[in-house]
């Protein structure tokens, strides 16, 4: 069917223009392309890491920024420097950015000295110097249909807006994050959706993502000078940003798991927001942790925000507030999950799907827990309505353990019992991931309501063992209630505290979920790794990663299908090209490099990675080390024996009776 429709497209092309650019952007990066994708240049003349890259809408120039303070401009077919150009900045340079409709003459560069510089490359010279953050400038944005606008993100916790027709020196504060979450927040990323300018996503310290919109902050600042303008001026506090103009993304474990993370000295921040070219999708990747693509358009609560208040275990002042009428309900006959998630009975899978779970369940078997899921998930795509499929990967998810993987497990056992009420081991997997995510009182109901509902297993030895694991951790956790109370809300630990607000506390009750989630890289050591949709429908997924590599994603099916070795270090910045299949990389290296789709003659590219699961594994190991032995790695020393990850039985219950079975200093480092 997919050669019908590309020949289909090539006659089109034939007769009209437009059906030209139709076809270019439909099929300019496909399966093919993506599996031969390999180096075609390196673009040299920075002294310093490339921090950032930018091209222009046409596609024909490419922009640079690096920590030697210059920004390059570059012909990126024919491998040639354009322009060099200093831009007056005394630090580091983090986002370069083409004003729209500026006729690509007017580029934006933010660093590392807190300020703002407009040039004319075409006079070489710096037209506006904006001064007013107070810390380093992590991201600039534009938008389409304002030629005159751009935003940026500071270390201050200000998202700045500047218009170039009202002042060239002055800029005013459109969201100020310290008023919701202290002064120690810092705003790392901003990014404004392509269909609909007034939509601005805002990454910062912490795990949620913050969407904005524009017209309704404008309008509500309006409305409150017209009213301190008048007579009566006594009124209570105004909030800064007005009810419904902010609504905030997070994935669900994050916010129980963060004492763990400080206590590793893990720092949870988005380093990179981005929205498909459709709009109606977020692509977060959160340092610390994993990549996330958030859907806009379908607004699912996070599973762990569901439960009832008066049996949260950890994290309650997170979901301080009322509880919603939605998601998981436990009722004194049992556990219970809510209508939106009842789809239906499940049907035998037709053979061919069979045939799929099959490879899956001897990829269970062998240990191959990322080759399972991913078997699974490929089932789960095309049999959405199969229990049995989620029971699996669950199970998988579960048994590979990776940050995240008992949050997936736990939804996908939800999913489960929603198709089956009666799915046993669903119901014992989630008493197990309630247990693992540290909601334990949460757990010991549901094992109580497990062995209730299935008698014959309630004297099990692997229902003994969760009872007395639960038992172990609610006893600890009694001695230590007060020490640890509240601990899960603050963005950092120790020092001054973060002063949340009240605002902020509801904002963050109300966040929603992520639909998928991209593992393997590794994003611990920079806070400026990005995160891209590739493809004129975001059908890829990319990533860089602290390994020195960068990974290619399929975005609906979330499997890895390419590793590239892309720096000598790490690789920080990934910009699709707009048209082609064509991908600008750069990191610590002080070089640009250029992918495109290599001839299939010319054998093996020594920059593919060819055991992907291995470079997977060892990313996880590193994202979990100590940070002494992650500062080592860094420095070009060789670790072995990495704590963390890993990929043990972890105590779960067996499936063997299941048919079921399923080099040098980084200076771009976070503050």
């Amino acid at each position: 069917m997919a050669r019908v429709n590309i020949a289909q497209d090539i006659i089109n092309r034939q007769i009209k223009d437009k059906r030209v650019l139709n076809f270019q952007r439909r099929h300019h990066v496909t399966d093919p392309f993506i599996r031969r994708l390999g180096l075609e240049a390196e673009l040299q003349g920075h002294t310093g890491c490339v921090n950032c890259l930018e091209w222009n809408e046409k596609g024909n120039l490419l922009a640079s920024g690096s920590d030697d303070q210059h920004m390059m401009l570059w012909d990126p077919f024919h491998h040639k420097k354009l322009l060099s150009m200093h831009t007056g900045h005394t630090a580091n340079i983090f986002s370069v950015k083409f004003l729209p409709h500026s006729g690509d003459r007017i580029l934006i560069t933010g660093a590392a000295d807190a300020k703002i510089h407009v040039h004319d490359i075409t006079s070489r010279e710096t037209l506006h110097v904006f001064s007013e953050h107070t810390n380093r400038v992590k991201r600039i944005a534009t938008a389409p249909l304002w030629p005159n606008t751009f935003w940026s993100a500071g270390e201050d916790g200000l998202i700045r807006q500047y218009d170039l027709r009202e002042s060239g020196t002055h800029s005013e504060v459109l969201i100020d994050l310290t008023e919701y979450c202290g002064q120690l927040v810092e705003a790392k990323c901003v990014s404004i959706s392509p269909q609909d300018n007034n939509c601005l996503a805002v990454g910062a310290s912490g795990p949620f993502v913050r969407l904005y919109d524009i017209r309704m902050i404008h309008s509500h600042r309006k409305n409150l000078q017209q009213t301190q303008s008048g007579i009566h001026t006594f009124c209570s506090r105004q909030k800064p940003i007005p009810e419904g103009a902010a609504q905030y993304y997070v994935a669900g474990h994050l916010p129980v798991k963060l004492p763990d993370y400080n206590n590793r000295l893990r720092v949870l921040v988005a380093t990179y927001v981005t929205f498909s070219p459709d709009g109606t999708e977020l692509l977060v990747n959160m340092g610390g942790e994993q990549v996330y693509l958030f859907d806009l358009t379908f607004k699912q609560r996070p599973c762990t925000f569901l439960l009832p208040k008066s049996l949260r275990t950890s994290g309650a002042e997170v979901q301080n507030g009322k509880t919603t009428t939605n998601g998981i309900h436990v009722y004194s006959n049992g556990f219970r999950v809510a209508d939106t998630w009842n789809l239906g009975a499940a049907s035998d899978l037709p053979p061919h799907l069979e045939k799929v779970k099959q490879k899956a369940n001897d990829a269970f078997a062998q240990q191959q827990w990322s080759q399972a899921i991913e078997l699974y998930s490929e089932a789960v795509q095309r049999a959405p309505r199969s229990a049995m499929l989620y029971g699996n990967r669950a199970a998988a998810y579960m048994k590979r353990k990776w940050d995240g993987d008992h949050y997936d497990a736990l939804r996908d056992c939800l999913q489960a019992l929603a198709l089956n009420p009666a799915h046993l081991k669903a119901h014992f997997r989630l008493a197990r991931c309630l247990f693992e995510l540290h909601y334990v009182s949460e757990a010991l109901e549901c094992l109580e309501e497990f062995k209730v509902k299935f008698p014959d297993q309630a004297r099990s030895s692997a229902c003994d063992a969760l009872d007395r694991d639960i038992r172990v951790a609610l006893f600890s956790k009694n001695d230590t209630h007060e020490d640890k109370k509240g601990g899960s809300v603050r963005l950092r630990s120790g020092g001054r505290k973060d002063s949340l607000s009240e605002d902020e506390l509801l904002l963050r009750e109300k966040s929603l979920d992520y639909k998928h989630r991209y593992c393997g890289h590794c994003n611990t050591t920079t806070d400026i790794k990005e995160a891209s949709f590739m493809g004129s429908n975001g059908q890829y997924i990319v990533s860089g990663s602290d390994d020195g590599s960068f990974f290619i994603w399929e975005k609906d099916t979330r499997a890895l299908i390419r590793v590239l070795q892309g720096d000598e270090s790490i690789v920080n910045c990934l910009q699709p090209h707009p048209t082609y299949c064509f991908l600008a990389t750069s990191g610590i290296d002080p070089v640009v490099r250029l992918w495109s789709p290599q001839p299939e003659s010319e054998g093996l590219d020594r920059r593919v990675v060819q055991d992907m699961e291995g470079a997977c594994q060892a990313n996880q190991r590193r994202m979990n080390a100590d940070p002494l032995e992650v500062m080592l790695m860094n420095m070009g020393y060789r670790i072995t024996g990495l704590s963390g990850g890993g990929s043990g039985n972890g105590g779960e219950e067996s499936d063997d009776d299941d048919e079921e079975t399923a080099e040098g200093q980084v200076q771009c480092r976070p503050s």
